[in-house]
């Protein structure tokens, strides 16, 4: 069965001017006709001041990513506390080398016809405004908010024009020096949307769904709905659970209570429940309607899961009555070449990506994430630990959150935790990263004072936060008063902090911090901390990491040998921009993470088969690395690699036996990893043979030595986008000799068009010391790879993506879009 709900949501045209008369609800982004300026110009604000000369945009917009990259772009003079660091010096590339200090403007109109302000409430929801955010409807402030990550929402009813027409809405955006210790974007990088009700109506965030009892045979569900604005009794409240086919589960109706904590609580059954996990990622819908004088007045849809989380002594984390250990990753908020603007095929093409290495969680670090993250978390199966803060009442950065917090940290934690609550991916909240103030004598405060918003707000989770300096927590009490503690690193530690503390598990919050170059390899191969080379990249034989982090072998043993580990989310699914450890002191110019399984451009990293080989279960991996075409290195040793879910391999190089290697106890390498060290170069053919545990062969991988370069390659993601304007393809542009083999060391540039029903968006090499520009139809390779992305431009038909390079053949290729 249709919902009417859904329908009504369907006739709303997005980026429309006009919102008619609303018969229950209605709601719209606003996304188009909007106009910007960098610089802070006097009574932007003002209804009848002239913007005609300002950039028109489209929200979500982020101003800065279109740079130019520079070193002296938020230069900052510091010392990295938490790497150890005891002297202040100079970070080069810390905030990602982009322009994004400074105070922007934008600005729109809307219209609301028919608007009777004794009748209607309006409000304006944004899901993240960077940052300092002052909203001016009619040239009258609405509100304040500071913190860029977060969603607020106001009520500008009475700041609206007595005829709902010809209303200016202003929004004043400042991101000041030393803001910020990545890139964290600039300007309406967020959704915003325009919500008109009744009077009487479900407020935003106005549902809390619980699921206090899960049992193969049914599930309670209980629901609290606030209702605002009731001038008249009685106020009906009828409520409907359905399936994700569409049918009707439970019902219930009864008269409801008015605003405030004076929520109406009803409570059903939910018979033979599909219940909610990264493997089955089912998912129910609760219509709630107000009724008044027979008249239905209000509707509003809760999406929601049937699930129970529960973490045990000495077992760790439970879904749904079952023992899990988190495969998961931490992920900062930018999408390359997209910047902060969000984008829900981008956060798509990530989490398709993380899916198939098996990663099954993620950990918004360090800050609030995206609404279209969180609901395709709930859709693909990924749970979720949401964080909000990285610095709490002491500073990590000159003009970061501590400036806030004292008045708007239990503003943001509430905030987070209603948006959020109803989300079944989200199964643990964390209150900080590394946060100075877990040294303070009486730490143990601020962090119970933020553990108690989340347990009054939402009482059905845990509660951690990542901590580094284990010393300082274990002896002031900062880490035994949290649900779940939580280790950033420091893995031996892991048993120490098990032994001391009073909860009897320990969570790795944030692991790892291998870093890699796709397609680099250094030599000779051999477990390097804190190793640097002049060409600012590091080995992807995954051997090398910064000082105070280490190797992924370390970490997947903690998480098989120990039940109390409850596993962990490895530093960073994807690279990001900024943080280009350990190149950040004056390194110019690298600008961009070397951390991520991932890289910029979204091309996995040999790592992403070292995770994959032991965190997917349903389909067989086998890697071999590094590439077979090293011109110079004729009989020098070349180490030969293997990712594999096989516990043996046979390696031959030219069809000559290289010997059959078994993962073993031997090292914590030797257990994850198969690894020929001796072995020379010679040009040729690499071939490696996977046996099973019987030992019989399973499946093969052939890597040769490339020619010289003849043609370009593309290989889409996608074939067919949606016809919305919005929906993206990436293309993965390679450089192939005659025999279709990549040529691993070409740089040369490549050159995009795109004809028909979309547009080139952006493109991105990988490389964390390019300093090409994204948005520009031109980009060099990366070790002989990099990625293009295409945007449907709201038209249907086709579209033809070309790309060309100098002295090799053109290609191209061709997306439907409808």
């Amino acid at each position: 069965m249709k919902k009417i709900f859904l329908s009504l949501l369907i006739l709303i045209a997005w980026g429309a001017t006009v919102v008619s008369a609303p018969q229950v609800r209605e709601e719209r982004f606003l996304e188009k006709d909007w106009c910007f300026v960098k610089g802070d110009p006097q009574h932007a604000a003002d209804p009848l001041f002239d913007d005609s000369s300002w950039q028109p945009v489209t929200i979500p917009h982020d101003w800065a990513i279109y740079g130019p990259f520079s070193r002296e772009h938020d230069l900052q003079q510091v010392a990295v506390t938490q790497n150890f660091e005891t002297a202040a010096s100079v970070k080069t590339g810390r905030t990602g080398g982009l322009p994004y200090v400074g105070t922007g403007w934008y600005r729109t109109s809307f219209d609301i016809a028919g608007f009777n302000p004794e009748e209607r409430s309006v409000s304006l929801l944004f899901d993240g405004a960077m940052s300092e955010a002052r909203v001016y409807v009619n040239g009258r402030e609405a509100c304040f908010w500071p913190n860029g990550y977060n969603a607020f929402h106001y009520d500008i009813t009475k700041l609206l024009n007595r005829d709902g027409r010809n209303n200016v809405l202003a929004v004043r955006l400042e991101n000041r020096p030393q803001s910020s210790r990545w890139y964290s974007g600039a300007g309406l990088y967020r959704n915003v949307k325009l919500i008109v009700t009744h009077q009487t109506h479900i407020p935003i965030w106005g549902s809390y769904v619980t699921t206090p009892f899960v049992s193969e045979e049914y599930a309670s569900v209980r629901v609290r709905t606030r209702v605002e604005g009731v001038t008249e009794m009685p106020v009906l409240l009828k409520s409907t659970i359905y399936s994700a086919d569409g049918s009707v589960v439970a019902q219930r109706q009864e008269k409801a209570r008015n605003g405030g904590d004076n929520s109406s609580e009803q409570n059903f059954i939910v018979s033979n429940p599909q219940c909610w996990s990264p493997e089955t990622p089912n998912l129910y819908t609760l219509e709630t309607e107000l009724w008044q004088n027979d008249t239905c007045i209000d509707r509003y849809e809760t999406r929601f899961g049937i699930r129970t989380v529960q973490v045990v002594p000495d077992k760790g984390f439970y879904l749904n009555g079952k023992n899990r250990k988190f495969r998961g990753v931490c992920n900062h908020h930018d999408l390359g070449a997209l910047g902060a603007a969000v984008n829900k095929a981008a956060l798509r093409r990530q989490l398709t990506l993380l899916k198939d290495m098996g990663c099954d969680a993620i950990r918004t670090a360090h800050n609030m994430p995206a609404q279209e993250l969180v609901e395709l978390c709930d859709e693909m199966g990924f749970m979720m630990m949401i964080e909000p803060f990285d610095e709490w009442d002491q500073a990590k950065c000159a003009n970061g959150y501590h400036r806030f917090f004292a008045e708007w940290a239990e503003k943001d934690m509430v905030n987070m935790i209603h948006h959020f609550r109803n989300n079944p991916c989200v199964v643990m909240w964390s209150i900080g990263n590394e946060v100075p103030t877990q040294c303070s004598p009486e730490g143990y405060k601020v962090a119970s004072f933020l553990q108690d918003i989340c347990h009054r707000e939402d009482p059905t989770r845990s509660v951690t936060c990542g901590m580094d300096q284990v010393s300082c927590v274990l002896e002031n009490g900062f880490a035994a008063m949290l649900d779940v503690p939580g280790l950033n690193y420091r893995a031996h530690r892991y048993q120490e902090t098990y032994d001391a503390l009073p909860r009897n598990v320990v969570l790795g919050s944030e692991t790892s911090s291998t870093v890699s170059s796709r397609g680099v390899y250094k030599f000779p191969v051999v477990i390097a901390p804190g190793r640097m080379y002049p060409d600012h990249q590091s080995s992807s034989y995954d051997v090398e990491y910064c000082d105070w982090s280490n190797l992924p072998d370390d970490d997947m043993a903690l998480a098989e040998d120990h039940e109390w580990t409850m596993g962990q989310f490895v530093w960073t699914g994807f690279d990001y921009l900024g943080e280009p450890s350990p190149y950040d002191t004056d390194a110019w110019p690298s600008h961009s993470s070397l951390f991520g399984i991932i890289d910029l451009a979204t091309l996995p990293k040999d790592r992403f088969y070292y995770y994959r080989s032991i965190w997917n279960n349903a389909s067989p991996t086998l890697h071999v690395l590094p590439h077979w075409t090293w011109e110079g290195r004729e009989g020098e040793v070349t180490p030969v690699f293997v990712y594999t879910s096989y516990p043996s391999a046979e390696l031959f190089i030219n069809g000559k036996s290289q010997g059959i290697r078994k993962k073993s106890n031997e090292t914590l390498q030797h257990r994850y990893r198969l690894m020929w060290s001796e072995t020379r170069y010679e040009p040729g053919e690499v071939k490696v043979v996977a046996y099973d545990e019987a030992g019989v062969p399973r499946e093969e991988k052939r890597i040769r030595t490339a020619g010289k370069p003849a043609a370009l390659k593309l290989i889409s993601d996608r074939d067919e986008i949606s016809a919305d304007g919005k929906d993206l393809a990436y293309i993965t542009v390679q450089v192939v000799d005659k025999a279709g083999n990549i040529c691993p060391s070409d740089h040369r540039k490549v050159s995009f068009r795109v004809k028909g029903a979309g547009y080139f968006r952006a493109a991105a090499n990988g490389d964390p010391t390019s300093l090409d520009l994204f948005h520009e139809p031109v980009m060099p390779l990366f070790n002989g790879q990099l990625a293009a992305i295409v945007q449907n431009n709201g038209q249907q038909g086709e579209i033809t993506f070309e790309a060309s390079a100098p002295g090799v053949k053109s290609a191209s290729f061709t997306i439907r879009s409808r």
